[in-house]
């Protein structure tokens, strides 16, 4: 399950949309900024796909959404579609990407080139979604030196001085759960603000910086449950129908990894 300590309440604070002439944004909702990082990774295919306009109806379908809860998450950001044509695709895209905070960009550190940590440092999906790896660290000997997407793994004895240096913005915490403490002590000291941890021990930190844990584990209990509650009969003995189940799970099976 992907666990949250937010530092600002139960809202995110809204941001100029794209543009000097976008209407200044209300407050979000952390369930709506949940959805809107779904909505642009849909943005971004149709993008590629050559799309210039999209409906709100395609773009709830395609989010995994009722449309009436898309126009309301959009409607956040300011007026964007047009009643019978939908929303411009590219326009779309740019204020989504500004009320996240992505218009400006990330720099990313990431700690602990394991087997998980190697997948996340040659992803190359970061890059088109706003965060730049600009730095990796390791304490392995046999690790330290060798490159990885064109970084140079650098000792993470270096790692407070290296994030001011690199001006990271958010660290990614790979590394065995026996070091995780102690890698988020020097992330918070070098004053980074962003965390994200892959350890599921609940780190301590400050309250003002953000964490986001990501635990696979209990990702997959969560499935192992839907999938148990899918197939157990009804009271009559009589298999559990989709629909039925659905109403059930829906919560943890719609958007299951980053969770409102």
């Amino acid at each position: 399950m992907t666990e949250q300590h937010q530092a600002q309440g139960a809202v995110a604070r809204g941001v100029a949309g794209a543009g000097p002439s976008a209407p200044q944004q209300r407050d979000i909702p952390q369930a709506t900024v949940t959805r809107l990082a779904t909505y642009l990774r849909v943005l971004g295919v149709l993008a590629d796909e050559g799309a210039l306009i999209v409906s709100s109806e395609e773009l709830a379908t395609a989010s995994g959404v009722g449309s009436a809860k898309l126009r309301k998450d959009l409607s956040f950001l300011g007026p964007n579609g047009v009643r019978g044509v939908g929303y411009d695709v590219s326009r779309l895209r740019a204020r989504i990407e500004s009320a996240l905070g992505l218009d400006q960009g990330h720099r990313v550190v990431l700690v602990g080139i394991g087997n998980l940590g190697r997948a996340l440092a040659g992803y190359g999906g970061f890059d088109r979604r706003g965060f730049s790896m600009v730095g990796l660290f390791d304490n392995d000997p046999a690790c330290v030196g060798s490159t990885i997407g064109g970084l140079t793994v650098r000792d993470v004895a270096e790692l407070t001085e290296s994030c001011r240096a690199l001006e990271a913005t958010i660290g990614v915490i790979a590394t065995p759960d026996s070091a995780a403490q102690d890698v988020c002590d020097q992330l918070v000291g070098a004053g980074l603000r962003c965390i994200l941890s892959f350890s599921p021990l609940a780190l301590e930190i400050p309250d003002h910086v953000e964490m986001r844990r990501v635990d696979l584990a209990m990702e997959m209990q969560v499935l192992s449950f839907n999938m148990a509650r899918n197939s157990t009969p009804d009271e009559q003995g009589n298999p559990r129908p989709a629909a039925a189940s659905a109403a059930v799970g829906a919560s943890t099976r719609n958007g299951s990894v980053i969770r409102p």
